[in-house]
C-alpha cells in the first residue's frame, strides 16, 4: 500500500518543495522500499513505495508518459486482458492505469479492477484526474482550501499542510457516537477534509472540481446453466483468479478462522501455487480465546491447516485489557475509533507483519452469499412463468439438504405488515444542545429505518455489498491506519466474483454457501466444510467487563472538549453490570472518543514537527 500525496495550486504558484517533500517523508512508513517528488511549476506530487508484487520491484513512482504523470495505490487484476485490450507487451500496474488514461480519457475507470487510488495531472489539458476503486478498498482524501487543492490516501498526511485545519466535523463525531462509523461518504472527522466515495472519480481544472460515480453495483445480472456442474466450475475458476490476482507474490499471509470464507481462500490459494508449480509461503494467522470465552477456532482453523500444510500462527487474546496501550503510537487512528480492544488488531498486524507483506482477508464471503431465503427468487420464477425451473432448483437443494430451502415468508410477510424490529433506545449521554442542534434523534430514527429493496432476488446482498460499513473497515486496516507495511487483499470483493455470484440462482446456490461448500468437497476437512455459519459464541468486551480490573473504566477523566458531545454524568456504569452486547457497544463511545481526543488528534503536527 504505497504512499501518494499531490499539491496543486491552483493560483499559479510554485510548489513549496520542502513541505512536499515533509509531506512525502510522513509516509514513509507505508512505502519504505522508495520516496521520490515530482514538481513542475504548480503542481507537485510525492510517493512512498511498498513493493507487493513482482511487477513493483523495479517501479518508480511518480511515472510519466509524454509528460502526463501519475502516483497510484493501485493493484490491477486481469492484467493480461487490459494489456491485450491496450496493445502493449506489459507494464507495472500505475503504467496500465496511465497507459488506460491515454487511450480512454476519464472513460479509463470502465477497463480498470482490482484496488487502486490515484492521480494523474494532465499538463496538456491543465487537468488533475484521480480515482478510487469501486468499493472503496484503497482510500483518498482532499482538501481544497483557498487557492490550494492537496490530496492523498493518508489522511494524517493531508493534515500536515499548513492551510488543513484541525476544526472537527461535528456530524461525523455525531455519527461515531451513534453508530460507530461516518454514514458520509464525502466527509470525514475534519471540516476540511473531504473523501472521494468508492467507485467515482474527481476531475479538476482551474475553473472548477467536478465528482462523478462511474459505476453501480449491477441489479440485472442473469446466469443460467444447464449442468450444475457449471455452476461449480465456474466459480472455480472465478474464485482462483480473485485470489491469484491477489498474490503476486510468493510470500503470503492470509487471515484465517475456522470458518468457510477464509479457509477456501487459503485452500485456493495453495492449490493455484502447487498447480504451476512454484515455492511459496503461505502461512496462517488467527485470533484466538482459550479461556475468556468458549472459542473453538484453535481448532477448526488447525484442522485446516493441517490439511492444507501450511504454518499457522496464533495470538492468544485471554491476557489483553479493555483500553490497553492506548498511548502506544501504532493505537492512534486518524479518526475516532472503537480502541477498547484495538491492541489485539495491532499485534496482529505486528505479528503478520514479521512475515508478509500482503494478507488475504475473508470478508465478502457473507454479503455475496447473503440471502433472506428462497422467497424473492421464488416470487420472480412464478412472476415469469418459470415453474420448472422453481422445481428443479428446489429439488436439487432437497437432494443436497433433505430439507426444503427456508423459505423467508415469515420475514417478508412482517415486512408487508410494517412489523418492524423495536428502534434501540436513543443514547441519553448526548449533549442536548449538540444533539437538537443536529438533530441527532432523527438521524437515528432515519438509521435504523428499513431500507428499501433493491435488487429483485438477492435484496439481502445487495444492501450488505452497499453498506457504508465496509470503505471504513477497509480503511481501519489501511496501511495509512495500521502504520505498518501490510496490504490487505479482499478476493471476495472481487468485481468479477461478486458480479457472477448476484446473477446466478441463490436457490440453491447462496442458501448456506452451498456453492462454497460444494467446489471444496475434498479439499477442506469435511468437519470445516459441514460446519454451520458460527458466531463467537461469546463476547470478549462483555467477559472482560465482569472482571474486577476493568472497574476503572467507569472513572475516566474527561478532556476538556468532550463536554461538546457528551454529558459525563449521564454516561452509565459498564464494569460488573449485565448488559446486551450492542448496549455495551454504544455506551462505550463516549470514552473511545475521549481516548481519541486526548491521544491521535493532536499527535500529527507533532510528528511533523519532528521531520528532518
Amino acid at each position: 500500500m504505497s504512499g501518494i500525496v499531490g499539491i496543486i495550486n491552483r493560483n499559479g504558484q510554485p510548489i513549496n518543495p520542502d513541505l512536499l517533500q515533509k509531506m512525502t517523508d510522513f509516509m514513509s512508513y507505508r512505502g519504505p522500499d522508495y520516496q521520490q517528488i515530482w514538481l513542475d511549476g504548480n503542481v507537485g506530487f510525492g510517493h512512498t513505495m511498498l513493493q507487493t508484487t513482482r511487477e513493483s520491484l523495479e517501479e518508480k513512482q511518480p511515472f510519466n508518459l509524454d509528460g502526463i504523470w501519475i502516483t497510484a495505490d493501485a493493484r490491477i487484476d486481469g492484467r493480461e486482458e487490459l494489456i491485450e485490450k491496450l496493445k502493449i507487451n506489459a507494464g507495472t500496474d500505475a503504467e496500465l492505469i496511465l497507459r488506460a488514461y491515454l487511450v480512454w480519457g476519464e472513460d479509463c475507470v470502465q477497463y480498470l479492477l482490482g484496488d487502486f487510488a490515484f492521480a494523474i495531472w494532465d499538463e496538456r489539458e491543465q487537468k488533475l484526474f484521480c480515482a478510487r476503486d469501486h468499493f472503496g478498498v484503497k482510500p483518498f482524501y482532499y482538501a481544497e482550501v483557498g487557492n490550494c487543492f492537496i490530496f492523498s490516501n493518508t489522511l494524517n498526511c493531508v493534515r500536515i499542510h499548513p492551510d488543513v485545519s484541525d476544526e472537527l466535523n461535528d456530524l461525523a463525531i455525531a455519527d461515531f457516537l451513534l453508530f460507530g462509523y461516518n454514514q458520509e461518504p464525502t466527509t470525514t472527522t475534519f471540516a476540511d477534509i473531504q473523501r472521494l466515495p468508492p467507485s467515482h472519480y474527481l476531475s479538476l481544472s482551474r475553473e472548477r472540481l467536478q465528482i462523478k460515480r462511474y459505476w453501480t453495483l449491477p441489479t440485472d445480472g442473469f446466469i443460467r446453466y444447464k449442468r450444475a456442474e457449471d455452476y461449480i466450475e465456474n466459480f472455480q475458476e472465478l474464485m482462483e483468479k480473485a485470489v491469484s490476482d491477489r498474490l503476486r507474490t510468493n510470500q503470503i499471509a492470509v487471515s484465517m478462522s475456522g470458518g468457510m470464507d477464509s479457509t477456501t481462500i487459503a485452500a485456493t490459494a495453495c492449490e493455484f501455487f502447487r498447480k504451476k508449480g512454484d515455492n511459496f509461503d503461505l502461512r496462517a494467522f488467527t485470533v484466538i480465546y482459550d479461556q475468556l470465552i468458549p472459542d473453538r477456532e484453535r481448532y477448526y482453523s488447525g484442522l485446516v491447516a493441517e490439511t492444507l500444510g501450511i504454518p499457522i500462527h496464533y495470538l492468544a487474546a485471554d491476557s489483553y485489557t479493555l483500553f490497553a496501550k492506548v498511548e502506544q503510537p501504532l493505537l492512534q487512528r486518524p479518526e475516532p475509533s472503537s480502541f477498547s480492544l484495538l491492541a489485539i488488531v495491532a499485534d496482529r498486524f505486528k505479528q503478520i507483519a514479521t512475515h508478509s507483506r500482503v494478507l488475504l482477508d475473508g470478508n465478502g464471503g457473507d454479503p455475496v452469499f447473503a440471502s433472506w431465503g428462497a422467497y424473492f427468487y421464488f416470487t420472480y420464477l412464478m412472476k415469469n412463468w418459470q415453474f420448472d425451473r422453481l422445481i428443479r432448483d428446489t429439488v436439487e437443494y432437497v437432494v443436497s439438504h433433505k430439507r426444503l430451502p427456508q423459505p423467508g415468508v415469515r420475514s417478508r410477510l412482517k415486512r408487508l405488515l410494517g412489523i418492524r424490529p423495536p428502534v434501540p433506545a436513543y443514547p441519553n449521554w448526548i449533549n442536548s444542545d449538540f444533539s437538537a442542534k443536529l438533530d441527532l434523534p432523527g438521524r437515528w430514527e432515519q438509521f435504523y429505518r428499513e431500507k428499501p429493496l433493491i435488487h429483485p432476488i438477492r435484496p439481502e446482498a445487495y444492501q450488505q455489498l452497499t453498506s457504508s460499513g465496509w470503505p471504513c473497515l477497509f480503511e481501519n486496516y489501511d496501511s495509512g491506519v495500521t502504520g505498518l507495511p501490510v496490504e490487505v487483499r479482499y478476493p471476495f470483493f472481487d468485481l468479477r466474483l461478486v458480479n457472477y455470484l448476484l446473477a446466478i440462482p441463490p436457490v440453491p446456490w447462496c442458501l448456506h454457501k452451498e456453492l462454497m461448500r460444494v467446489a471444496m468437497r475434498g479439499i477442506l476437512p469435511e468437519l470445516v466444510r459441514q460446519r454451520p455459519k458460527t458466531p463467537m459464541l461469546g463476547n470478549p468486551i462483555t467477559a472482560l467487563l465482569q472482571q474486577a480490573k476493568s472497574s476503572g473504566i467507569d472513572r475516566f477523566t474527561p478532556v476538556p472538549n468532550l463536554a461538546k458531545y457528551v454529558d459525563r454524568n449521564a454516561i452509565p456504569l459498564l464494569s460488573g453490570t449485565e448488559q446486551d452486547i450492542n448496549e455495551v457497544c454504544i455506551n462505550l463511545q463516549p470514552l473511545n472518543l475521549n481516548y481519541w481526543l486526548e491521544h491521535s488528534y493532536k499527535i500529527v503536527k507533532e510528528q511533523y514537527y519532528a521531520l528532518p
